[in-house]
């Protein structure tokens, strides 16, 4: 692994339990709209990269596929798998970098990858890698934390907050971005949209990465001393004693010709 890899495995595997049945992205309607009219054909297998707490995974495998979940948490791994296993369900997993799988060329249907490649310490190797499992006519979900795009005031602020809050960040792409990268593989974009997904509590998100006291200051000072374009553009406030703003969340859909 590279410095940034073992980083977010260190992270995860510490953080692990708290991605289970309580946390947000337990809710899949993200992925429930984002599949729509994707079904799984007969014995269509599905890769889910960076699986975290398994939710992705777990949808999947209830919408009939089979399906190979991957983490380079080990505890994230045996997590996701008890969280299916309690649905009665059964998935595989497999302990890997989201940069190098170890899988033969068009070996999935499709590939996912859900709130996780912002931690990935190569989005082209990723993308390579995902055009090279995928089979042909295959399909490619990602949904991710993004920055607008031609907003690099927000970028900016967006990135050093995450950096503070979670160590193990490495970095949000916008949305052009990443439809550059999944072109430049071969691949084609179906849908990009990028949609705001409100973050419930900042203190809720700070005992979920473990960020140090001392970070936690320095996040509040940048809340607190936030460019006004930032603020609206995140829509940054005060709900009853918390503080909660609307990250922009990137839903990306593409297929291998």
């Amino acid at each position: 692994m590279d410095s940034k890899q073992a980083a977010s495995a260190k992270q995860f595997e510490r953080q692990s339990d708290r991605y289970g049945k309580s946390h947000i992205l337990a809710n899949t309607e993200d992925v429930d709209m984002a599949m729509r009219g994707i079904a799984a054909p007969a014995g269509g297998t599905a890769l889910d990269v960076g699986t975290g707490g398994g939710h992705a995974a777990l949808w999947l495998a209830r919408h009939g596929w089979k399906v190979m979940a991957g983490d380079i948490a080990p505890r994230m791994l045996k997590n996701a798998a008890q969280l299916c296993a309690e649905a009665g369900l059964t998935i595989e997993t497999r302990l890997f970098p989201a940069e190098k799988m170890p899988f033969a060329a068009g070996s999935y249907d499709l590939v996912t990858a859900r709130v996780g490649p912002h931690h990935f310490s190569s989005p082209e190797q990723f993308v390579s890698e995902v055009a090279r499992v995928l089979k042909p006519g295959g399909h490619f979900l990602l949904i991710d934390g993004s920055v607008p795009d031609n907003d690099s005031r927000t970028a900016e602020w967006l990135h050093h907050v995450e950096k503070l809050r979670d160590p193990s960040h490495v970095r949000f792409l916008s949305p052009k971005a990443w439809e550059a990268l999944v072109r430049g593989v071969g691949l084609t974009v179906e849908h990009s949209e990028l949609q705001p997904y409100k973050q419930p509590d900042l203190q809720w998100y700070f005992e979920t990465a473990a960020t140090p006291p001392i970070n936690r200051e320095q996040v509040m000072a940048a809340v607190g001393g936030a460019h006004n374009q930032v603020r609206a553009a995140l829509r940054i406030r005060n709900e009853r004693g918390k503080i909660v703003w609307w990250w922009p969340r990137l839903t990306l859909l593409a297929s291998k010709p």
